[in-house]
């Protein structure tokens, strides 16, 4: 029954898809955006505001760093639990908006170190709060049969302000100072706030005008569709494959076959303990494919901050490039994960997480290994930063083709509990407790990659520090064949068309 109530203005165009969709881009944007305009600058903001002794600079810069990693793995949890207890998930994403804010006023203004931490600590906390409920409300407005290719698509557009945040953040503090710096950093804040401050959720406007709910909370999606492709690389809930099942013969077991995404093991038995009846999500843990799907949110954001880390010492190292013209590099490294992206989220959808996690970890061992030949001084001059920039855009097409499997294949295991278990989870789900854990793991990789990538590239070289990565994309791509989108294919087929050809 609609709300008696009078609806907001304008409410069909504020609960339209496309504008929430785009509300969480920009508040996605905006966080990695801030994070890259501060960074460049963090250096002089010390030195000179400061009076940091300069051999101390590098030290407070990486503890500044970390505070934002480490409160992002902390509020990542808490904030998915408090966005699954809440009617509406607007009231916590505006609520890590003031913290951003809070934050750029205390970078913007502060006299002392400790007024910087807190600063960067809130910037943690606005990210899990935005990267957590943001993902949760796309979830609830486009259905899990499109998670793929919206999430593909919004993580292309904010790679944009990844990409040019520490250009511009330098230009602007080299020609204007601070206010430069912050005043764009206001700017952008303020079109953020508008955006969260005007969008109205599907299940809000629905209480208003039911025409308004998403096919997911109508219950009329494409799900079954969906889940064949996602449930086992083309195998349906009885492991068979598409649409095309047989009768049974006389040569069929009498029994069906308990494939691993029955909805049987699904079902969750016994009462929770209060440790589960305070966080529900951890009884999902049990799945193997749960705990791989965050796992790659792990190895992804390693492999994204072995490259932040590591491209602009290595081209000052080789070219002997300034902070701006190592900077520039990055375009190469983003330009295909920006074209690549939405490419990449629609053929999740459509052909499954599988897929994609194999091909792309294993695409990605060739290429971070063949990022040791400009080392090695094969060619000279302009044709070795040529040749850095080519196989710097061929990693770009790996990390693209990575960037959607993650979060859709947590997202429909979550989605099978949630579905065997009616209530069990609450009237939200355990959507964005989630996207959580998914921010906790993506943030943890943020902070064990660079660590990992510097001390393997100062112990053993670039070259070797990149076979070892090579390694890990190569263990996860065979971890994802057998574990990711339910057991392999190959055994099912072989004994379908082994019962075909001899019955």
């Amino acid at each position: 029954m609609a709300s008696d109530k009078s609806p907001p203005r304008a409410l069909r165009w504020r609960s339209n898809t496309l504008f929430i969709i785009a509300t969480v881009a920009i508040g996605l944007f905006t966080d990695l955006f801030l994070y890259g305009l501060v960074v460049p600058v963090l250096p002089f903001m010390l030195r000179n505001r400061l009076d940091i002794p300069e051999d101390e600079i590098q030290t407070y810069v990486s503890n500044l760093l970390a505070a934002y990693a480490g409160a992002s793995v902390v509020s990542s949890v808490p904030a998915g639990w408090i966005a699954d207890r809440t009617s509406s998930r607007q009231a916590p994403f505006l609520s890590g908006l003031a913290a951003l804010l809070a934050a750029t006023f205390m970078l913007a203004f502060g006299r002392s170190i400790a007024v910087l931490f807190v600063a960067r600590v809130l910037q943690g906390i606005s990210a899990a709060v935005v990267w957590t409920i943001g993902l949760a409300m796309i979830l609830d407005t486009v259905g899990p049969e499109n998670l793929g290719k919206v999430v593909g698509s919004i993580f292309s557009f904010i790679s944009i302000g990844e990409l040019m945040a520490p250009v511009i953040g330098g230009v602007l503090y080299e020609k204007t100072g601070y206010s430069g710096v912050f005043g764009v950093a206001a700017g952008v804040l303020g079109l953020d706030f508008l955006m969260r401050l005007l969008v109205v959720e599907k299940r809000t406007a629905a209480k208003y005008d039911k025409t308004l709910l998403t096919d997911r909370q109508n219950g009329q999606n494409n799900s079954a569709d969906y889940e064949t492709r996602l449930g086992g690389d083309g195998q349906d809930e009885s492991g068979d494959y598409g649409d095309n099942r047989e009768e049974p013969t006389e040569n069929d077991a009498l029994l069906p076959r308990k494939g691993e995404d029955d909805e049987l093991n699904y079902k969750i038995h016994g009462e929770p303990n209060r440790i589960v009846r305070a966080l529900p999500i951890l009884v999902c843990f049990r799945s193997p494919r749960l705990l791989v799907a965050l796992g790659l949110a792990f190895v992804q954001a390693a492999l994204l901050a072995l490259f932040d880390a590591t491209i602009p010492t290595e081209a000052q190292s080789l070219f002997g490039f300034t902070s701006l013209q190592a900077g520039l590099l990055f375009i190469a490294l983003d330009v295909p994960y920006l074209v690549l992206g939405p490419i990449a989220g629609w053929a999740v959808d459509r052909y499954g997480t599988k897929l994609a996690a194999v091909v792309g970890f294993g695409y990605l061992v060739p290429a971070l290994v063949l990022l040791r030949l400009p080392s090695d001084h094969l060619i000279s001059g302009t044709n070795n930063i040529m040749l850095y920039c080519a196989l710097l855009a061929l990693n770009g097409v790996g990390l693209a083709v990575i960037g959607s499997p993650s979060v859709v294949e947590a997202s429909y295991v979550i989605r099978k509990f949630d579905k065997a278990n009616p209530g069990y989870f609450g009237p939200n789900g355990p959507y964005a407790q989630l996207y959580g854990f998914n921010s906790l793991f993506f943030c943890a990789g943020l902070t064990v990659g660079p660590l990992a990538a510097g001390a393997l590239r100062d112990g053993i070289g670039y070259g070797n520090m990149n076979l070892v990565f090579a390694i890990v994309a190569a263990l996860t791509a065979i971890i994802s064949f057998f574990i990711i989108g339910g057991k392999p294919p190959c055994k099912d087929f072989v004994r379908k068309y082994t019962w075909r050809s001899t019955g």
